[in-house]
């Protein structure tokens, strides 16, 4: 029975945690390609250490480099925002 609550308050907390996550502006281009990249980088990471046996390394090994690489491309396209931004006169 214990054991129940505390799944049920820490999902309850999680859950809490989500929401207030999800608060205040939108995501940058930056922040959306290394959430993108992470979720890309471990389902892969999962699908091929579940290959070799070790689906919990791979999918964190996974998500890390994914989370890199989506925020190197986030990154650049932000630039190139910004770039385009400034040619056009949005910024004073």
């Amino acid at each position: 029975m214990q054991s129940k609550r505390l799944i049920a308050l820490v999902l309850s907390i999680l859950m809490m945690i989500a929401v207030i996550g999800c608060y205040g502006e939108p995501l940058s281009t930056r922040e959306k390609g290394t959430l993108l990249g992470g979720a890309a980088g471990l389902g892969a990471g999962a699908l091929v250490g579940s290959a070799v046996g070790a689906p919990g390394a791979g999918a964190a090994i996974g998500g890390l480099g994914g989370a890199a690489a989506g925020y190197g491309i986030g990154n650049y396209m932000q630039n190139q925002q910004n770039e385009r931004a400034y040619r056009h006169g949005y910024y004073y």
